[in-house]
């Protein structure tokens, strides 16, 4: 689940472990992970297909009844964090997330921050990325599947099942590299319907630099991977057959995911 760059795996138990370049544009009204943090990375055809997500959602909201207002939300974005959060690569201790699907339980004292907070519609979806070191990159790329990529998937809660989670809708994954060093934005092409308590997940089918860690143990997160392999990651444990419920058992303590969803909503 967390793999080092220096060859090891990062401690990890059964349910709990112990850890689990400049923006090329600024956009005002897309935050990615902390609320004064609005750097963003999009072309110009990234953006205008953003811009006319947006509208056609907007134009959508005017045709329901009247007094319902459409709301934009940035899932996944909190106040400053102690530590800060910031991405592990490329210090000496950096790790990576891989083979897996996996979303926040908890930063800090906000619970829950990946959850929906209504129903809509996740327009687009943010990530903010390490820079690991060339010799880092080619650890990662040898061992953990390939290339950095990522992309984001939608669960829906279980009822009858410890901790299951079903996937209702995916996104493509992306390759990551080329925004190492930098917070990305990446707009939906099929943009994901929402209901709220939802969670918005991480599909990571490789690595990915984007674990930020040095958290108390009420700072989690949640992997699909099976009972007692939370620390191998040579097996592909990635969620991603639409439909499918997968029990995400493994907890990992005093890391965060950085990444956070656009939500478009309406009363």
């Amino acid at each position: 689940m967390l793999r080092s760059a220096s060859g090891g795996h990062r401690p990890a138990g059964g349910r709990a472990a112990s850890t689990g370049a400049a923006a090329i544009r600024r956009a005002a009204i897309f935050s990615p992970l902390r609320s004064s943090d609005r750097f963003v990375v999009l072309n110009g055809a990234h953006m205008k297909r953003m811009l006319i997500t947006i509208a056609t959602s907007l134009v959508f909201a005017l045709v329901v009844p009247a007094g319902s207002l459409a709301t934009l939300t940035e899932v996944g974005v909190i106040p400053e964090t102690t530590p800060p959060t910031v991405p592990s690569c490329p210090s000496p201790s950096c790790l990576a997330v891989s083979r897996t699907t996996g979303f926040q339980v908890k930063v800090e004292a906000a619970r829950s921050p990946l959850s929906a907070p209504r129903d809509g519609t996740v327009v687009a979806w943010t990530i903010m990325l390490g820079k690991p070191s060339a010799a880092q990159i080619k650890f990662f790329n040898a061992n953990e599947g390939g290339p950095a990529s990522a992309g984001i998937a939608i669960l829906r809660a279980q009822r009858g099942t410890a901790l299951g989670y079903k996937l209702i809708g995916q996104s493509p994954p992306v390759q990551l590299q080329p925004y190492f060093g930098k917070t990305a934005q990446f707009p939906l092409a099929s943009t994901l319907p929402v209901k709220k308590g939802d969670v918005v997940a991480l599909t990571v089918p490789s690595w990915a630099p984007a674990l930020a860690l040095g958290f108390a143990k009420r700072t989690s997160w949640r992997a699909s991977r099976p009972k007692k392999q939370c620390s191998t990651t040579g097996t592909q444990t990635a969620h991603v057959q639409i439909g499918s419920a997968v029990q995400y058992y493994c907890l990992y303590q005093t890391a965060r995911l950085t990444y956070s969803a656009t939500l478009i909503s309406t009363p």
